[in-house]
């Protein structure tokens, strides 16, 4: 059994309340408050500038050139292109890119993206991998459940989500991340293997609080 086979065997109640939060399902109805994405849109924003550092340290901890193109290669297209297709869709719910530029992250947005960070940047590169892992495989499971539904893909406001993450090209991306994993994982030690794990569940548990957090638009208690 391969390490993410194992990961998604293990985790797979810990994965699954991810697809099943009313964030997702709702979305997947079209009939999700659009103040409630709107908050997602601007958190996930703040969200994307600390993931886009991920890839930064992986191109550096990367042993191989293959291995340090690919990373770079997700920076710029984070930086350059997703970043800019973030606004452009954001102005959609009225989210001005002054709005976006002045925004604050949430306590889950804080602690998931420092949580990643520290992982990245006190361990190896599977422990990186490890760590950014869920959002980009979990994104495109859940993109991919959402298309199935009928019209959840020409959603006026949500169809273009899913049809982004349930795309071929997000899909390639997923896969190739996943392979990674694996790779990466391949020969460590069965007490490596376990800190994989955690790194791995810590960070799924985290895209659940970021739904819930989204869900019910939660801030710091002195601002709510």
């Amino acid at each position: 059994m391969k390490f993410t086979e194992h990961l998604y065997a293990k985790f797979k109640a810990d994965w699954r309340k991810n697809q099943e939060h009313p964030f997702i399902v709702d979305m997947g109805k079209g009939t999700l408050d659009l103040d409630k994405f709107r908050f997602y849109m601007i958190q996930d924003y703040l969200y994307l500038i600390d993931y886009a550092k991920l890839f930064a340290l992986g191109a550096v901890k990367a042993s191989d050139l293959k291995t340090m193109g690919i990373f770079a290669s997700l920076l710029d297209s984070t930086l350059n292109e997703e970043m800019s297709l973030h606004r452009t869709y954001a102005a959609r719910f009225g989210i001005s890119e002054a709005e976006l530029e002045a925004a604050k992250p949430s306590p889950v947005t804080l602690a998931y993206t420092h949580y990643m960070l520290h992982a990245a940047q006190n361990g190896p590169l599977s422990h990186l991998v490890a760590a950014l892992l869920p959002c980009m495989w979990s994104y495109w499971d859940i993109g991919t459940e959402l298309n199935r539904i009928p019209g959840a893909a020409e959603h006026e406001y949500y169809g273009e989500w899913v049809r982004m993450y349930s795309s071929e090209e997000f899909g390639s991306l997923a896969k190739w991340c996943i392979g990674l994993m694996d790779e990466l994982a391949g020969g460590a030690s069965e007490a490596e293997r376990r800190r994989l794990e955690e790194i791995f569940l810590h960070t799924t548990r985290f895209e659940y609080m970021f739904w819930d957090m989204a869900y019910h638009q939660t801030m710091w208690p002195s601002d709510n």
